[in-house]
């Protein structure tokens, strides 16, 4: 099955599933198309058990998308940025503190609890699996999915302080959590057990702060041409050559590709960068074009991730895994947002209940799955896959549902503030 044949398929079941979304269940884009897609997925496995024509196809198109490298290597770049794109910039500039806060430490914490609670949960379910892998799923399930996050807050109504800390948390949290990921696999994918302090702190210093500086030359580069030149369809084109030569570099460095594309997309959509670089048409173009591109990857990734249920090793003690970890992860998030938000909510105005609606509303979604698909044999990949996808189900469908009237009922604050 060719690279044309496999996109047009993608494209057509996310414009029919849409369409019927849109229609009819007038869900958030994200719950509807991975829902439909879930259930598309279910009737098809149903409908295998009289004739497996369509099941033997949908297998077929799975095996031959590599969704780790698709996600990671592709989709995310452009994602990220155009997440960043349309984040507000001066609020986040005041909200700095507790975000980086969030995205750094609270992911680190939360990555050993949840590693600690899971390796003893595994033991009592019988399943014996070494420290070192539990905290691999630690790495891949504490970070929350920008993808997911920035789909879903837009009809959330959250106040706009509470916003950019969730908004802004998920947008650095996925590339500092992607770093921990890749140094705690190079750790246990040494047979020796010997660990280099120092290598990892140099693995993990040239990822992030490589990946930072990266994203800012290429914030800058852009900002000049931009600045330079009034026609917007180059313009548009600059961005585009931005986040795609930005993210070969990245790769071809070993840095973070992902904060990189968020650092960048920061400096070209910031305010004061727009009104100096960007005429009104310029803009407009610029916006429109991410937001559309932003959709279409969206709906393809959100019917890749219903669709990836094929290839789980659905055994009954995982799910089970599964099911038990959703309140132990929202536990250690929980517990992990602690210490950043007693610092800093004397400095800063937080809205009532902060913990609990970041608790909540940290949605996990594609990354977590590509990560889990990384996994070799010997770190039990199909026992964290399926505890991945089930956290994700449940992130998705249920989390992702009730997080806006969670936020209506405990927030208590004027939308506009």
């Amino acid at each position: 099955m060719d690279y044309f044949l496999i996109s047009t398929i993608l494209i057509v079941l996310a414009a029919v599933f849409g369409y019927i979304n849109v229609r009819f269940l007038k869900l958030p884009t994200t719950i509807g198309l991975m829902l439909i897609t879930i259930v598309f997925t279910l009737a098809v496995l149903g409908v295998a058990q009289f004739n497996d024509a369509i099941l033997i196809a949908e297998k077929e198109l799975i095996s031959e998308i590599n969704f780790e490298k698709v996600l990671l290597d592709g989709m995310l770049s452009f994602l990220l940025f155009a997440g960043a794109l349309h984040t507000n910039f001066e609020q986040l500039r005041i909200q700095r503190g507790p975000v980086l806060a969030f995205a750094t430490l609270g992911v680190l914490v939360s990555t050993f609890m949840v590693g600690a609670v899971v390796y003893f949960l595994l033991m009592l379910l019988g399943l014996e699996v070494e420290f070192i892998y539990c905290l691999l799923f630690g790495a891949l399930i504490s970070p929350t999915d920008p993808i997911a996050v920035l789909g879903i807050l837009k009809q959330a109504g959250a106040p706009k302080k509470l916003e950019t800390k969730i908004v802004g948390e998920s947008l650095f949290n996925d590339g500092v959590g992607v770093v921990i990921f890749l140094t705690i696999f190079q750790i246990a994918s040494q047979k020796t057990g010997a660990i280099d302090a120092f290598s990892v702190l140099e693995l993990f210093g040239l990822e992030v702060l490589g990946g930072i500086l990266l994203g800012v030359a290429l914030g800058y580069v852009a900002y000049y041409l931009m600045k330079t030149i009034d026609n917007y369809d180059v313009e548009v084109i600059i961005t585009i050559a931005a986040v795609m030569g930005g993210t070969a570099l990245a790769q071809k460095f070993h840095l973070s590709a992902p904060l990189a594309m968020v650092t960048a997309g920061l400096i070209v959509g910031n305010d004061r960068v727009r009104s100096m670089t960007m005429s009104e048409i310029t803009e407009t173009y610029v916006d429109k074009f991410w937001e559309l591109l932003d959709i279409l990857l969206n709906t393809i990734l959100f019917v890749l991730i219903g669709m990836e249920i094929l290839v789980l090793t659905l055994e009954g003690e995982y799910i089970l895994a599964g099911v038990i970890a959703i309140p132990l992860v929202l536990l250690c998030r929980y517990l992990s947002l602690l210490p950043p938000i007693a610092f800093f909510q004397k400095r800063l105005d937080f809205v009532p209940n902060t913990n609990l609606v970041m608790t909540w509303g940290g949605l996990r979604g594609g990354i977590s799955i590509a990560l889990a698909l990384s996994l070799s044999p010997e770190m039990h990949r199909e026992l964290f896959l399926v505890m991945t996808y089930v956290i994700v189900i449940f992130s998705i469908l249920v989390q992702g549902l009730t997080v806006g009237p969670l936020i209506k009922r405990v927030t208590r604050v004027p939308e506009a503030e």
